[in-house]
């Protein structure tokens, strides 16, 4: 395989699952320097995600982890009620304006800080994850994205290229009393979306100038790969579509996303010049190719293809094989296995001090959490009798996983916070 190629092959959620598995062997066998695994806590962890599931959703009627679900915190359907007063001119308009909405949301979406909140107009007071998407769509909403005035509901590049940090301050209502951990880096980011999307304009430019929602269409394009009218695969439950309609499978969405996203991320890893995002060296994952000792986890890359499944499942798309993509190695699933013993730090001082997301601590417990969230899933279906097809993992994170890390972290810290202190710039937690 040419370097090019293997390092490719690293954008992918095929390859975040099998380097995250070889970190767990390698953690069973003890040859790793910071964690060690106690199995004997996934039962109970098993256990206790399924109670918050099912306080959560009584009837199992789970939807899928995504963003959308965080414009719905306090069971306010914000986004539905924009919906609803808007007349698009067809399925595909709607779904640029969401795609355009999800991208800038999730690239906002690192973690906010412990002291930062945001206000709604109504004086709902929002923190954390919600609070981040609340504020992204309002700014979304009030046209702050744009560039056009009569079509507030549109992320344009050239407005998204020149965003500064006083724009995003005043949305997100950042004060000396009120901080937002990695503002610069989410400036940069947005900044980075826009010039990456005039860069590219046979990808982003759709049919009404450029925008992140053009990869709607690219997706959409009649010679592409991934689509197919009849794609094999496990089929989307729910999704309510004849064999007959264009199906997308998740991984390729992740595929497209990375291809075509990956100029936005700024400068860290790079083999035979292609840039890997959200990669990291381990000295210990082993591969006969130019990756040796490299780890990918593509955290906000999946979080956001996660996100686009539904604006493709309204336009008319099948989205099938959801589990191809894999858990998200963050706070909150990661801060789960801590919480409850199952991965234990080898050195307790380590782990109380700050890390970076580059250390090794850090991406030993990252690779550790992407495959144990797979063992949690397997236990959770069969507690239920489901299979994945029922019960796919971007259900069970939403049920689920991230729910139960949030909850066992606010029993065991009063401010609710992770276990772990994580240096963050605001481009990968």
């Amino acid at each position: 395989m040419r370097d090019a190629d293997a390092a490719r092959a690293l954008l992918s959620a095929r390859a975040v699952r099998d380097r995250a598995r070889q970190m767990l062997r390698l953690c069973e066998a003890d040859q790793l320097a910071h964690w060690r695994l106690d199995r004997t806590r996934l039962q109970g962890i098993a256990d206790f995600t399924l109670s918050v599931m099912r306080d959560n959703y009584p009837e199992l009627d789970i939807p899928f982890h995504a963003r959308w679900r965080h414009f719905s915190a306090g069971g306010l359907d914000r986004w539905g009620a924009i919906v609803a007063r808007t007349n698009w001119l067809d399925r595909a308009a709607r779904a640029r304006a969401e795609f355009d909405l999800a991208i800038v949301s999730v690239l906002l979406d690192a973690g906010a800080g412990a002291r930062w909140r945001y206000r709604e107009a109504d004086g709902t007071v929002s923190s954390r994850s919600e609070g981040l998407a609340i504020a992204s769509l309002d700014m979304f909403a009030s046209g702050a994205f744009s560039s056009r005035k009569d079509d507030p509901l549109r992320a344009d590049a050239s407005r998204l290229a020149e965003i500064t940090a006083r724009d995003l301050a005043t949305g997100f209502q950042v004060e000396c009393d009120n901080p937002l951990i990695g503002m610069a880096g989410r400036v940069d980011l947005l900044n980075r979306l826009g010039r990456a999307c005039l860069a590219a304009p046979e990808i982003f430019a759709a049919n009404d100038g450029a925008r992140p929602g053009g990869l709607f269409d690219c997706m959409m394009a009649a010679d592409r790969a991934a689509v197919s009218t009849s794609t094999p695969g496990k089929r989307a439950s729910g999704s309510g579509l004849g064999e007959t309609s264009p199906a997308l499978r998740a991984d390729a969405i992740l595929s497209t996303v990375l291809t075509h996203l990956g100029p936005i991320w700024p400068s860290r890893l790079t083999l035979a010049g292609v840039p890997l995002g959200d990669a990291w060296r381990h000295g210990k994952i082993r591969a006969d190719d130019i990756t040796d000792g490299v780890i990918p986890f593509h955290k906000l890359s999946q979080w956001l293809s996660y996100s686009l499944i539904e604006p493709l499942q309204v336009a008319g798309v099948e989205i099938i094989d959801i589990d191809g993509l894999t858990g998200l190695p963050e706070y909150r699933n990661g801060g789960l296995f801590v919480d409850f013993g199952a991965l234990v730090p080898k050195n307790e001082d380590e782990a109380r001090a700050p890390q970076t997301v580059d250390s090794a601590f850090i991406v030993e417990w990252r690779a550790l959490t992407v495959a144990l969230l797979d063992e949690v899933a397997a236990l959770v279906r069969d507690r239920l009798g489901m299979n994945a097809d029922q019960l796919p993992l971007a259900k069970i994170l939403q049920g689920g996983t991230w729910s139960a890390g949030r909850r066992i972290a606010a029993q065991k810290r009063t401010d609710g916070s992770p276990p772990l202190d994580i240096v963050s710039d605001g481009t990968v937690f």
